[in-house]
C-alpha cells in the first residue's frame, strides 16, 4: 500500500499537470510561437528590499538575520552529525552500518548519474525555449542552467547527508540498547533527523535568501525559476525511485523468510542489506528530496504570486521579508522546541526500564505547533502592524499561516489513530490476518486507510475553510484574489515546523535499521562478549531488553514515518493552488475580464473573437507546469 499511495501520488500529480499545460496549448494561436520576447516567472523582476522599514532596519539589512540563523542551522546539523559519528559502537555492529552505508552509497551513485542525464535532456529545452523561441540574452539562460544545477545539487547533497547521518545512528542505536534503558533508543534516532532537518531547512533557506539578497531583482526571476526545475527534478527521481527500490528490497526479503522458513534479519537472508538500504532509500532520502523541493517551489509560488497579484510596490516588500521572516523564525521555533523537549523527556525517561516512545514524539510535534503559532502572531505583530493602511491584516495574515501550521500537528494525530501500535484499527488488522487469512488481510487494510484519507481531506478542507473566511476579511483590497494567497500560506504553514516533520520521518529508517544491526552483528553468539562490553566500554549488557526495546521503537518509527507523507504531500497540493492561479495572472493580465473567457474550454469564444494574450506568457506557463 505505501509504495502504491507514493507513487500513485507522484503519477496523478504529473498527469493533472500535463493535461493542464495541454488545455494551455489548445489556448494558443499558432501566431504566438513567432513572437520575440517572452514573459512568465522568468521575467519577474523583484522590487528593491529597502524601501519598506522594518523596526529600525530596511528590508534587505532585516533578511541578513536570516541567513545567520541559516548558517547556524546548518552548524547545528554538522554539530550533530559529528557527535553521532564519536559516539561509542560496538565493532560488529559498526561493520554492518557501513556495509549498509556502502550499499546506500551504490545506490546513490546510481541515481546520480541518472540525475545527469536527465538535467541534459531538461538542459537542451532550457537552451532552445528560453534562448531559441524567446531569444533571451545568453547571460539570463546560463543564470537559469546554472541554478537548475543548484537545485538538483542540493536535493541529492541532502539526501547523501541524509544517508550518511542514518547510517551512524542505527549501529550507535542498537549499541545503546545493550545497557537495558530504552531513551538511548529514543534519543539517538530522533538527533540523527533533526540533525537532517535542519541541515535541510537550512541550506533551502540560504539559497533564496542568497537570490533575494544579492541577486539584481531583473535576474532574481530566472534564478527562482531554474533553482525550482532543479530541485524539482531532482525530487521527482529520488521520491518516486527510492519508494520503488525500497519495496522491491522489502519483499525480496520478505520471500527469502517466507520460502526458507527463516527470520527477515537472519543472516543467512541475503535481501537483508538491500532491506536495510531501501528503508534509507525510501524513508529518507525521497521525503529529504521531496521536503527540498517542496519547501522551495511553495516558496517561488508565493513570491510569483505577490509580484504578479499585489498592486503596490510597498506592499509587494512587506509581504515579501514578512514571510522570509516567517521562515527564519519556524527554524528558531523548530530548534527551541527540540531542545526544550529533550529536556522534558530525559527528566522523565532516562532511567525508566520501559517507555512509550511514540509519547515523546507527539509532545515534540505539538509544542513545535504551539511555539510556532505563537511566535507568527508576535512576529507579524512587530513586522507589519499596518499594512497598505490596514492595522488588522498582521493578525489575519497570521491566523491563515496558523491553520497550516496546526495541519502539521492534528495530520500526525489522525495518522497515529490508523497506524500506532496502539491502535484499534492496527489490531484489527492483526485480527483479520490470524482469523481471514491473506484476503481478509488485505481488505482491512484497505478499509483502514481509507477510512484514514477521508478524514485527513477533511481535516485540510476545514482549514483551508477558515483560511479562506478569514482572507474576505479586508484582504481583497490589496491583491487579487486573496483567497488563492491564503491557500498558499496555508502550505506555507505546512511546512512551518519543517525541521521536525523530516526529524520524525526519519526516525523510522534509523529504527528499523536497528534491529537489522542488531541481528546481523550476532552479538550475543561472540564469545566472550558480556567482558569485552564490560570492559571496554563499562556496562553490563541485557540482551533481552535491548531486543525489546528496538522492537517496539520500530513500531513508534513506522508509525511517525507515515506522519510526515500526507503534510509533504498535502502542501504540494495546497500550494499548486496558488502556482496555477499565478499562471492565471500572467495570461490575463491581472484578472482582465476579456481575457478570462478566453480560458474557458466548456464555452470556447468563436473563431476570430479571441483576445490576444500577453507576449509568450502561455509558452511559458506550460513549460513551468511541464
Amino acid at each position: 500500500m505505501d509504495l502504491s499511495f507514493r507513487v500513485e501520488a507522484h503519477l496523478r500529480g504529473t498527469v493533472t499537470k500535463l493535461l493542464l499545460a495541454l488545455t494551455l496549448l489548445s489556448l494558443l494561436p499558432l501566431s504566438l510561437f513567432a513572437q520575440q520576447h517572452g514573459g512568465g516567472e522568468a521575467n519577474l523582476i523583484l522590487p528593491d528590499l529597502s524601501k519598506a522599514s522594518f523596526l529600525g532596519f530596511d528590508g534587505r539589512t532585516f533578511l541578513m538575520i536570516g541567513l545567520v540563523v541559516s548558517a547556524l542551522g546548518l552548524m547545528f546539523g554538522l554539530v550533530i552529525y559529528k557527535q553521532l559519528q564519536n559516539m561509542p559502537v560496538h565493532s560488529s555492529m559498526r561493520e554492518i552500518s557501513e556495509l549498509i552505508y556502502e550499499t546506500c552509497k551504490t545506490y546513490l551513485t546510481t541515481q546520480g548519474k541518472f540525475l545527469m542525464i536527465l538535467e541534459i535532456f531538461i538542459g537542451a529545452i532550457i537552451l532552445f525555449y528560453f534562448g531559441v523561441l524567446q531569444h533571451m540574452e545568453a547571460f539570463k539562460v546560463a543564470i537559469i542552467l546554472f541554478f537548475s544545477l543548484v537545485g538538483i545539487a542540493g536535493s541529492y547533497a541532502v539526501a547523501w547527508f541524509g544517508i550518511r547521518v542514518n547510517t551512524f545512528a542505527n549501529s550507535r542505536t542498537a549499541f545503546a540498547s545493550l545497557r537495558g534503558k530504552p531513551f538511548p533508543c529514543y534519543d539517538i534516532p530522533l538527533r540523527a533527523g533533526m540533525s537532517i532537518g535542519m541541515l535541510l531547512i537550512s541550506v533551502e533557506l540560504m539559497i533564496m535568501l542568497i537570490i533575494l539578497l544579492f541577486i539584481p531583482g531583473d535576474y532574481a526571476g530566472s534564478c527562482f525559476i531554474g533553482f525550482a526545475i532543479g530541485e524539482s527534478l531532482g525530487a521527482a527521481a529520488l521520491r518516486v525511485a527510492g519508494g520503488i527500490f525500497t519495496k522491491i528490497a522489502d519483499i525480496g526479503a520478505d520471500l527469502m523468510k517466507i520460502v526458507f522458513k527463516i527470520k527477515e534479519d537472519d543472516v543467512r537472508n541475503p535481501g537483508v542489506i538491500a532491506d536495510c538500504t531501501g528503508d534509507n532509500a525510501g524513508d529518507s532520502v525521497g521525503p529529504s528530496a521531496d521536503g527540498f523541493e517542496t519547501y522551495g517551489v511553495t516558496g517561488v509560488a508565493l513570491i510569483s504570486f505577490i509580484l504578479l497579484a499585489v498592486r503596490d510596490p510597498l506592499v509587494q516588500v512587506q509581504l515579501l521579508v514578512w514571510i522570509f521572516t516567517m521562515r527564519v523564525m519556524m527554524v528558531v521555533a523548530s530548534v527551541g522546541s527540540y531542545l526544550i523537549n529533550g529536556m522534558l523527556a530525559k527528566a522523565k525517561y532516562q532511567n525508566v526500564d520501559k517507555m512509550n516512545f511514540e509519547a515523546p514524539l507527539t509532545t515534540l510535534v505539538w509544542l513545535t505547533s504551539i511555539i510556532s503559532v505563537a511566535l507568527t502572531y508576535v512576529v507579524s505583530a512587530l513586522l507589519i502592524p499596518n499594512l497598505g493602511g490596514d492595522d488588522s491584516l498582521w493578525w489575519k495574515l497570521s491566523t491563515v499561516i496558523t491553520c497550516g501550521t496546526l495541519a502539521g500537528a492534528i495530520i500526525p494525530e489522525l495518522v497515529k489513530v490508523f497506524t500506532s501500535t496502539e491502535s484499534r484499527h492496527v489490531r484489527e488488522v492483526v485480527t483479520s490476518s490470524r482469523e481471514g487469512g491473506a484476503s481478509l488481510n488485505i481488505l482491512s487494510g484497505l478499509v483502514a486507510g481509507n477510512f484514514s484519507a477521508y478524514w485527513l481531506g477533511m481535516s485540510i478542507l476545514a482549514l483551508m475553510t477558515i483560511a479562506y473566511h478569514v482572507s474576505s476579511m479586508g484582504m481583497g483590497s490589496l491583491m487579487l484574489a486573496p483567497a488563492v494567497f491564503a491557500f498558499g500560506l496555508v502550505a506555507f504553514g505546512f511546512l512551518g515546523m519543517g525541521p521536525v516533520t523530516i526529524a520524525v520521518d526519519s526516525y523510522g529508517p534509523v529504527t528499523d535499521n536497528a534491529q537489522s544491526v542488531y541481528e546481523l552483528s550476532m552479538i550475543e553468539t561472540l564469545p566472550e562478549i558480556e567482558k569485552d562490553l564490560k570492559k571496554n566500554f563499562g556496562f553490563d549488557v541485557k540482551f533481552e531488553a535491548a531486543k525489546q526495546h528496538l522492537e517496539e521503537n520500530d513500531g513508534a518509527g513506522n508509525t511517525f514515518k507515515a506522519t510526515a507523507k500526507p503534510v509533504l504531500i498535502g502542501t504540494a497540493v495546497v500550494g499548486a493552488t496558488t502556482m496555477i492561479f499565478s499562471i492565471i495572472v500572467m495570461l490575463t493580465e491581472g484578472l482582465k475580464t476579456e481575457l478570462l473567457s478566453n480560458l474557458s474550454i466548456l464555452h470556447p469564444r468563436p473563431e476570430g473573437h479571441v483576445q490576444h494574450l500577453p507576449d509568450g506568457v502561455l509558452r511559458d506557463s506550460c513549460i513551468r507546469i511541464l
